[in-house]
């Protein structure tokens, strides 16, 4: 059995305190073998919004795979065009890798060029990553992509390029998160897709704030969408069993 445990959105900047005080623990008490968190780690990419992400995702249980969001370059400010993934680098770039476990190969991918706002694009040099580091894993270990922008969205730039790939290397499971909602559905009869919720900020979507725990075996994947109730307690809301 390997558990994943995948977090999303956290906003800090746009973050609840009380979300923010109790998402280590709750994470902890899982025992994940990885921690995934895929993007938006901040609200407006502010040195003081990176100083608390880092902070807090530095506390949660590793090993980590972090990628960027479109909410972790500078929006209004030269360094967008000059050095966008600057502070992102300097805060959590030590996170962005290759995850390699007994049984598991994890890799990052930025969906987040700094022309592309909102939308997400995988270009031939990240498809080529991914033949690379999928094509290289042992036969048996489960492959698993984690990037900011669901990639089957229809303003995702590169889809088809990437379902490619990603067939082409029995990729079995994509992470994702950018809709604040938690999903889980197979995109094109490959890989499973799991979409996290934004796990400590307000900007909710119809749910709760949530992020989601991935029990793998060789006979199924079980994804647990966790919820927060109003008294800062988490629950069980859903599980989806493929």
């Amino acid at each position: 059995m390997i558990v994943v445990a995948h977090l999303s959105d956290l906003h800090l900047g746009a973050h609840v305190d009380k979300a923010v005080a109790g998402i280590v623990a709750e994470v902890a008490s899982f025992n994940p073998d990885l921690t995934v968190v895929s993007g938006d780690h901040t609200m407006r990419a502010r040195p003081r919004e990176f100083d608390q992400a880092a902070a807090l995702i530095g506390d949660l249980p590793g090993p980590l795979l972090v990628v960027a969001g479109n909410h972790d370059l500078p929006l209004v400010s030269p360094q967008r065009l000059l050095n966008p993934y600057g502070r992102y680098r300097s805060w959590l770039g030590r996170h962005d890798r290759v995850v390699r476990l007994p049984g598991l190969t994890a890799l990052g991918l930025h969906s987040m060029p700094r022309w592309r706002w909102k939308a997400g694009r995988v270009g031939a040099a990240q498809t080529d990553e991914i033949r690379r580091v999928f094509g290289g894993a042992p036969a048996d270990d489960v492959r698993l992509l984690a990037l900011h922008h669901p990639p089957e969205a229809r303003s995702f730039a590169g889809s088809r390029r990437l379902l490619a790939a990603l067939t082409a290397t029995g990729t079995d499971l994509v992470l994702a998160g950018h809709t604040h909602v938690p999903e889980v559905h197979r995109w094109a009869g490959g890989p499973l897709v799991v979409t996290a919720g934004t796990a400590t900020s307000h900007r909710v979507r119809r749910v709760p704030r949530s992020w989601s725990l991935l029990r793998i075996s060789a006979e199924a994947v079980e994804v647990h969408e966790r919820f927060e109730d109003p008294d800062g307690s988490w629950f069980t809301g859903r599980v989806v069993r493929f």
